[in-house]
């Protein structure tokens, strides 16, 4: 598919016809060539959030170009001029077609011979041929498109009668090792193998290991072969395609693609230069280990020539299942088993099976198998719109493989474990009554009547309402205003870490049982949630932290975005807890932080200026998150989840959150609910990658575009990176006396008081809930609002 511009045979700059603002740059300054077989400058890949559409823009201006030189016509100038572009975009995609499967690098050697014998026609047909296999421009699927209508075949590995050389060359596979079955509907993936070899021995690995494919098999897949640790990453980075990931004994350290300046930045900081020393052992765990970090969902294999028993020990943690060479049957079903398991939904399963089951409804449910409507003449029309199969799948039945969301223990309870495990917690809960109500589960669960719980005052509405009905007293903590952007920020862990020392210097502190934070707010601030919970717990060992990231569902899928989630927190300083150079530290700490003589602790001055370090011996990760997946992921409309991480959940907590989510969960769930919250986590371990960064990259276009524009960034500003939205040093973290601040969008700043005037001291005064009584949130825990001074601030309804 061509733009409009590309179709008026106007001759484009570069090779970036759809997005002027993509980066491809060269190392010297491209000059006129007389011929073809001059040597173009080299092509760098840049940054991984644009590399995918350079490259589909180039797969899509080869296609442009052999065809407008097909066509002839051109003056000599204006020809050469083309076909200098269509070789500068070749060699740009030699640089990057090695991390993808297809079309891939076998694809390019035959359109370097066209382009330099002038057979142009034999090139378009080529690339007519492989028009399945063209990486996507837009936001939409990930890795190859579908197959369209017609003579070529996803899945067609062999030559077909009539194809051409040049393109039995681009299979890179021989005929009869391949199975011929087309597959239009079975999903496809690519698998990276990292090893350094040749690339005789890479093809004849594809041939052995393609031949294991069968009819039968539910999916299908596609290899890569790349030669270096660094190539590996990369590959990761890029291609959001690749599903599973087989480590073997030969690869190198460096990559030898010209890589560019971000690319080579981002590898600095993962490829340490003791790398190069460690014995092939540590460079399998280090490479394993940041394919964890990087992309936890995928599947990692290590096929070793050595003795199994020398490394199971080390190594079975790290990896799925670890191979000797010779068994490519055992890993071919081992790629499949893989990704089959995170494909598995099994409530959406069960409830397709008995949808599909002849039954009769002799109870409730006069809708149940489209009973009520089927049979009437005036509400047909719903099922003409939602189709029978809704129909069918409404039921109150906890049978025939489906379960109770109250006590599950079937398809719900295994489709619960799942989300746990792609979400990285501990527990997982699914709710089909929003936020909202996840909100109203855990808190309840946690507080009991006259119980403190420290909040952002600018919470969700349901945690106040969660609040009165715990019985709970609050404490509520001021977020910085962004006035110069009309919304607040987050709190400041200055801020917190205040009130915890002033309740522990009012003596009160075992009062103080939760602290409620909303990460990422509506407008998109986020906390470092590793170093708030840290410093809490060196205070409070045994704070209870919910984190409600209702707008943060999606950031688990990709790695700038996850350490900033309370599941990868918790995990990250779980581990930090059990290493024992991490307590040496907290010992040599505390020496500092207390009185030698009395211990007790030093003055909060001191307490506030350090970085704390909690005792690992003390402190207790109990950790919960709230997530609307129906926000940002794939759900159905009040679809929602609970995770937990919390060490103490059996002991303490089991009972009571079983309780309170029985009072919060209606008896009749809806089934569909649950189906997509289901398939939405699907969605997550095998797309949300792909999907996160290119929507990430999207948002940057957008951006630079908005910037670009002549009237629109008359109104509009982004940041830019190196911007800060940090509350400035020495302003008070109050609210704006203006509430949000709207009546100051047309005026720059907005008028706020120090904490001295008689107006600030209103605003940072909490009222008194009629059930609940609210602690004082002024500079301790111990003052108390007068009647006269207290004022309501509304919350913000994320």
């Amino acid at each position: 598919m061509h733009n409009e511009l590309m179709e008026s045979g106007t001759t484009l700059p570069g090779i970036t016809p759809r997005n002027s603002s993509a980066t491809l740059t060269t190392e010297t300054t491209p000059s006129k060539r007389s011929h073809v077989n001059s040597q173009p400058p080299r092509q760098d890949i840049q940054t991984p959030s644009s590399a995918w559409r350079s490259r589909a823009d180039a797969w899509e201006f080869l296609g442009y170009a052999f065809k407008q030189l097909a066509k002839g016509g051109q003056g000599i100038q204006s020809r050469s001029g083309l076909q200098d572009q269509a070789v500068q975009a070749l060699r740009l995609l030699q640089a990057m077609e090695l991390y993808w499967a297809a079309p891939g690098l076998a694809a390019l050697a035959p359109l370097l011979n066209c382009m330099d014998s002038g057979d142009y026609d034999a090139g378009l047909d080529m690339i007519r041929g492989m028009a399945h296999l063209m990486p996507s421009a837009g936001p939409g699927p990930v890795g190859p498109r579908p197959a369209s209508p017609g003579p070529v075949s996803p899945d067609r590995v062999g030559p077909e009668p009539g194809q051409s050389g040049a393109e039995r060359s681009i299979s890179g596979v021989p005929e009869d090792s391949r199975e011929r079955r087309p597959a239009r509907e079975r999903p496809r993936f690519d698998v990276l193998f990292v090893d350094d070899m040749t690339e005789q021995e890479a093809e004849a690995l594809k041939a052995e290991l393609l031949a294991q494919r069968r009819p039968s098999d539910a999916f299908t897949y596609e290899l890569i072969v790349v030669p270096s640790y660094e190539d590996a990453l990369v590959a990761l980075v890029l291609n959001p395609a690749i599903q599973a990931c087989t480590l073997r004994p030969g690869f190198s350290i460096a990559s030898s693609q010209p890589l560019g300046r971000d690319l080579r930045k981002y590898l600095a900081g993962l490829v340490g230069p003791d790398l190069a020393g460690m014995p092939p052992l540590g460079r399998f765990l280090s490479l394993a280990e940041q394919i964890s970090e990087l992309r936890p969902e995928l599947d990692v294999y290590l096929v070793a020539g050595v003795a199994m028993e020398s490394l199971a020990g080390s190594l079975t943690k790290r990896f799925r299942r670890i191979f000797r060479r010779q068994d490519n049957l055992d890993l071919h079903l081992s790629l499949l088993s893989g990704v089959a398991e995170r494909y598995r939904t099994p409530f959406f399963t069960a409830l397709q099976e008995y949808s599909r089951r002849p039954a009769s409804v002799f109870h409730a449910l006069p809708i149940s198998r489209g009973g009520s409507v089927g049979n009437s003449p005036w509400i047909r029309d719903m099922a003409d719109f939602y189709g029978m199969n809704l129909l069918l799948a409404e039921t109150s039945a906890t049978s025939g493989g489906l379960d109770s969301l109250l006590d599950p223990h079937g398809s719900i309870k295994e489709a619960q474990d799942l989300a746990a495990r792609a979400f990285g917690s501990q527990k997982t809960f699914f709710v089909t009554n929003g936020t909202s109500t996840a909100n109203k589960i855990v808190h309840q669960s946690i507080l009991a009547p006259g119980d403190v719980v420290l909040v952002d005052r600018n919470c969700h509405k349901s945690h106040h309402y969660a609040f009165v009905l715990a019985g709970a007293r609050v404490s509520y903590l001021d977020a910085y205003p962004l006035d110069k952007f009309a919304f607040y920020g987050a709190v400041p862990l200055a801020t917190i870490k205040a009130r915890l020392l002033a309740y522990r210097r009012a003596g009160r502190l075992d009062e103080v049982k939760m602290i409620t934070l909303t990460n990422c707010t509506f407008d998109g601030i986020v906390y470092d949630v590793e170093r708030v919970m840290e410093e809490c717990l060196a205070i409070k060992p045994d704070l209870v932290f919910l984190w409600d990231e209702a707008w943060f569902a999606f950031a688990r899928s990709h790695p700038v975005f996850r350490r900033r989630t309370a599941m990868a927190a918790a995990r990250k300083l779980g581990a930090s807890f059990s290493d024992p150079g991490y307590a040496a530290r907290h010992a040599e700490q505390a020496a500092s932080l207390h009185d030698p003589v009395t211990g007790a602790p030093a003055d909060d001055e001191l307490w506030l200026k350090t970085r704390l370090i909690p005792d690992p011996a003390k402190a207790r990760l109990r950790v919960y998150a709230t997530q609307s997946t129906h926000k940002t992921l794939t759900s159905l409309r009040q679809g929602s989840m609970i995770h937990v991480f919390d060490q103490d959940f059996s002991e303490h907590n089991q009972e009571s959150f079983r309780e309170a989510y029985m009072t919060h969960t209606s008896t009749s769930p809806n089934y569909q609910i649950l189906a997509s919250l289901d398939i939405g986590r699907r969605q997550v371990e095998l797309e949300g990658f792909g999907l996160v960064q290119k929507q990430a990259d999207l948002a940057t276009i957008v951006a630079q575009a908005v910037a670009r524009h002549p009237l629109l960034k008359k109104y509009f500003r982004s940041s830019r990176r190196g911007t800060s939205l940090r509350r400035p040093i020495g302003k008070p973290a109050v609210p704006c006396r203006s509430g949000m601040g709207w009546r100051h969008w047309r005026t720059p700043g907005c008028t706020t008081s120090s904490s001295s005037t008689p107006a600030a001291s209103r605003w940072t005064s909490a009222g008194q809930g009629s059930t609940a009584t609210l602690s004082g949130t002024g500079t301790s825990p111990t003052s108390t609002a007068s009647k006269s001074t207290r004022r309501h601030v509304t919350p913000c309804c994320s």
